[in-house]
């Protein structure tokens, strides 16, 4: 499964806002702490902002990736988020349950789902919540798949339309008992949303449908403004981390759909901590931009469990390693770059879109506020976490990107 906002153990603080929270390094050179990670919702802290295996000078240039220590330790203050269930969050869960409606949020376990979900903001995951992958990264259910419900595309809308959203995420599990792997229901789903709210901007998070042209085509003829392959990881690491999946289809899938269809913006993502070098991920950043990726996101890979199908965390990265990754990325001519340790796939998508627009010349929509349009060629680096289904009541907000098959 590839949105790696599944691969969330949330790190939960109840003094502590998202974001770095104590950051007593003195820049990017004291980058990453050595993992020794619990998962699941544990306090975080003990890192106290230093490093423990990064080297002096360039951010993660200290050579191999830090060896996995004994678990135990607790997260980094910087991962912290805090734990609220305010009315928003309970008036979502609730219609989403009515609606008989999954989330990413929910289903991967992302850490900013009281952020995102007080905003009233979601990322809607449709074709079940079983998914045919099992990605050691992802904390998605594996198994058969027992739904393919024809009238989810409606109830989507419905509940976009019920939200006020005027940026969309819609992304799915792994399909591959399906022989398009679903991809008429992306895209039926996508025709629902601009019927009901034509002025909503619809992003579609898709698996790689198995190299399928034709299926990516069936989601292609129906126009999101954005369509998000995530390719997870570096070249090395791909197939020990993704199920099926391969570096280089996902690259080709990212290229075909720019061939296919110029005028829709493409995205993608990465999780650090797995093991890669710094190395590695710059190269990672310019095969993406070789293949003419818009916008990336970069974030902390978090494990969703003991189980030993899920890789355990081989480095924690400082919020200063990130602003330069950020840095690098819009120096190699991304549009747009969201890079952060609790930036998942949908961070701020909304805003992640319309920072594109301003930094390629294309007009910022009035809703968005006048600080995310200056903002597109500050190079700020905002590390609060992911979220990003739209924008709900005419402020900008966000909801969490999908768990689209690998």
């Amino acid at each position: 499964m590839e949105a790696w906002n599944q691969s969330i153990a949330a790190t939960v603080a109840g003094d502590a806002g998202p974001g770095p929270a104590a950051a007593g390094s003195s820049g990017p050179g004291s980058a990453g702490s050595t993992a020794t990670e619990t998962p699941g919702f544990t306090t975080a802290g003990g890192a106290n902002g230093k490093s423990r295996g990064g080297s002096g000078g360039v951010p993660g240039r200290g050579g191999d990736p830090a060896a996995t220590a004994p678990t135990g330790r607790r997260h980094p203050d910087w991962l912290k988020v805090r734990l609220a269930q305010g009315p928003n969050y309970n008036r979502l869960k609730r219609l989403l349950r009515g609606m008989s409606l999954h989330t990413v949020c929910e289903e991967a376990r992302c850490p900013n789902i009281y952020e995102c979900f007080e905003n009233l903001t979601a990322t809607f995951m449709i074709l079940g919540n079983i998914c045919t992958r099992a990605c050691r990264f992802c904390a998605v259910t594996t198994g058969r798949p027992t739904e393919l419900d024809w009238a989810e595309p409606e109830r989507v809308a419905d509940a976009v339309e019920r939200l006020g959203l005027q940026h969309v995420v819609v992304t799915s599990v792994a399909r591959d008992d399906l022989r398009d792997g679903g991809a008429i229901i992306f895209a039926e789903t996508v025709r629902a949303i601009r019927r009901r709210c034509p002025d909503t901007a619809v992003e579609v998070l898709i698996p790689d449908f198995n190299g399928d042209w034709d299926a990516l085509q069936v989601v292609l003829d129906a126009e999101p403004d954005i369509l998000n392959h995530n390719v997870e990881t570096v070249r090395r690491l791909s197939d020990k981390v993704r199920s099926r999946a391969t570096y280089d289809r996902s690259l080709a899938l990212l290229a075909e759909s720019k061939r296919r269809a110029p005028h829709i913006k493409t995205k993608s993502g990465l999780m650090l901590g797995l093991g890669e070098t710094w190395d590695e991920i710059l190269e990672t950043l310019r095969d993406l931009r070789a293949h003419q990726v818009d916008i990336v996101t970069i974030g902390q890979y978090l494990r969703p469990t003991r189980d030993p199908i899920h890789l355990p965390v081989e480095k924690y990265y400082h919020p200063d390693e990130f602003a330069e990754l950020k840095r690098i990325g819009l120096a190699l001519g991304f549009a747009h770059v969201e890079s952060g340790p609790l930036v998942r796939s949908s961070y701020h998508a909304h805003e992640q879109a319309d920072r594109a627009r301003a930094r390629q010349g294309g007009a910022v929509p009035a809703a968005v506020d006048a600080t995310v349009a200056a903002a597109a060629g500050a190079g700020e680096t905002s590390a609060s976490g992911p979220a990003v289904i739209g924008v709900a009541g005419g402020r900008a907000t966000g909801a969490v990107g999908g768990a689209a098959g690998a």
